[in-house]
């Protein structure tokens, strides 16, 4: 069994926010494989099937800054470990539409992977990055990922939605190393010393 963790703010006034892409891919993917997802303690939540793979998608109901004690929480209570934790998260480093599938390493500054870390007490789990680019300048980061997302952007966010979608299926089939190959494109070219402009 894996279980699949969107990071986000909860209530509609933080929805549409670009710190909330972690949760759209999680809506996502329950979509696609015909998940139910229903409110229950901490999470947006609901089991299934993905092929054989027992799967559990969450989407967290608390802050993000507070994500790992909620997400410790159910680790524990399907008796899993962090290898068997997948992370969707947003990431102003990466360009607005660009995946980017890590295993373990820092938080980069991001507030909801560094609570994560501190609650599990190790960083050995994959993260699955969307990409929501950097706030212009003089624009306050913060500010940036709680602004809810123009409609030129989630017309760049809507394919990279179902390529996440398509990552996690990776993952969960193929595992890691396999999906970093295939999703990880730009830092493939890079690493074999070709320019990617």
């Amino acid at each position: 069994m894996h279980l699949l963790v969107g990071l986000g703010n909860p209530g509609k006034a933080y929805a549409q926010t670009r710190h909330n892409v972690g949760m759209w891919v999680i809506e996502r993917a329950a979509a696609r494989w015909s998940i139910r997802l229903s409110p229950r303690g901490t999470a947006q939540r609901g089991s299934g099937r993905l092929g054989g793979k027992l799967v559990e998608l969450a989407g967290l109901l608390d802050w993000m800054n507070l994500s790992g004690p909620p997400l410790k929480g159910l680790l524990r209570e399907f008796e899993l470990t962090a290898d068997e934790l997948i992370v969707i998260h947003d990431d102003l480093d990466l360009e607005p539409g660009r995946l980017r599938i890590k295993l373990a390493g820092g938080h980069g500054g991001h507030n909801g992977i560094k609570s994560v870390i501190e609650a599990l007490g190790t960083s050995q789990f994959v993260r699955l990055k969307i990409g929501i680019g950097r706030p212009a300048p003089g624009q306050d980061s913060a500010d940036y990922v709680l602004e809810p997302v123009t409609r030129d952007e989630m017309a760049v966010f809507e394919p990279c939605l179902e390529r996440a979608v398509d990552a996690m299926e990776c993952l969960l089939h193929r595992g890691p190393e396999t999906a970093m190959n295939q999703f990880n494109i730009r830092e493939k070219v890079a690493r074999e010393g070709e320019d990617t402009n």
